[in-house]
């Protein structure tokens, strides 16, 4: 097996920092996209596993005792058949070769929707960049039809034993052959187009379905169009995260909206209608005689549309009755005269407990804040 350090080029007591310098360092020394040199791609591999091992705390410290830091059991002298072997003297491996086919790994985009989107649903055309088989090798990593051949080290067992000597006697340890990496077979002749990995980047168009009721944070699954894996392995699932991105005037919270409006005081005393921009187009809001600011008027099922189970959330307008800071000379007399026919002076002023009557407390003063930052 390689050094893994040596390979880095660090010590043994590198922290974790160093090794990833050294990493990057390697990599742009080394990556197929800035070194095409076939001779480069295996040390490029080489380097990444050094990497892998190195920059995983438990596989590193299996790796520094000697065992097999992709063993299920942490790998090594402390797994069950190294065990059995270490006390009497087995020689065969359970473990065998590591498979070329892998799984690939799952990918996550992001998508920006405007509320209007969120509460009715959309489909949205993407464009995504994945790893996908290879179609000059059909996912294999041989040219020309070829196919791997076996190890001529380790003879297709994926690994190589190795016997020290302890106090307990004779210890036999298996380690990955550093030959064909532990999988028990070489690739003489790898596929010019994917280096031998069996997949390559590309770029490709997805239609996505975003149903109604979606919100932030909410994820769309899409099973199989993630990563390729190694080898041709099955493809991992895409995910697809919503951003929900605010309105100029609409406010959400949960399956219900929020709006603000403010109507001059004459409107709330004498009642009437007040048309509103919603998600399905303008609507009056009934203004009932001697409405009191902070009050709100609730109009059913125009809110969000439910994720499950159907129905639409509501719609609240949150309503605020504004005073006049000018008035003319007739303006105020005809005030007067309002309030001296209803007997309105200082005198009859209501007395309330500080909290009972609060035009700005509650969720319209929230809103109303949020609306006027």
């Amino acid at each position: 097996m390689s050094d893994y350090y040596e390979l880095l080029g660090v010590g043994r007591d590198a922290s974790a920092e160093e090794i990833k310098r050294a990493y990057r360092k390697l990599a742009r020394e080394y990556h197929p996209d800035v070194n095409p040199d076939p001779s480069t791609q295996d040390k490029f591999k080489l380097i990444s596993t050094a990497y892998e091992v190195l920059s995983d705390p438990q596989k590193r410290q299996t790796y520094d005792l000697g065992g097999d830091p992709y063993s299920q059991f942490g790998g090594g002298n402390f797994g069950f058949g190294d065990i059995m072997d270490a006390f009497f003297g087995g020689g065969a491996s359970s473990r065998g070769p590591r498979a070329r086919s892998r799984a690939g790994q799952d990918a996550l985009i992001r998508v920006e929707v405007d509320l209007s989107e969120a509460c009715f649903g959309t489909t949205r055309e993407l464009s995504v960049e994945t790893a996908v088989s290879c179609t000059k090798c059909e996912g294999t990593g041989c040219a020309n039809g070829s196919a791997p051949k076996t190890c001529e080290i380790c003879r297709g067992r994926g690994e190589t034993q190795q016997v020290t000597r302890s106090f307990i006697g004779q210890v036999m340890t298996s380690r990955p052959c550093a030959n064909c990496q532990g999988y028990g077979s070489v690739i003489t002749d790898p596929c010019a187009e994917c280096a031998g990995d069996g997949r390559v980047r590309s770029r490709r168009n997805l239609s996505v379905k975003i149903p109604a009721g979606v919100e932030t944070g909410n994820r769309i699954q899409m099973s199989g169009q993630g990563e390729v894996g190694p080898g041709g392995g099955p493809a991992g699932d895409l995910y697809i995260e919503i951003i929900e991105r605010p309105h100029e005037t609409l406010a959400r919270e949960g399956y219900n909206l929020h709006i603000a409006i403010a109507i001059p005081m004459t409107s709330a005393a004498l009642g009437g209608k007040v048309s509103i921009e919603t998600l399905d187009g303008p609507k009056d809001v009934s203004i009932k005689a001697g409405l009191q600011s902070g009050s709100t008027v609730t109009l059913k099922d125009l809110g969000i549309t439910k994720l499950r189970g159907g129905g639409r959330g509501d719609l609240i307008v949150h309503v605020e009755v504004t005073i006049p800071t000018k008035l003319n000379k007739e303006q105020e007399e005809l005030l007067r005269s309002l309030a001296t026919a209803r007997g309105d002076t200082g005198e009859s002023a209501q007395i309330h407990k500080i909290g009972e009557r609060n035009s700005d407390g509650g969720l319209f003063g929230r809103f109303r804040d949020a609306f006027n930052r």
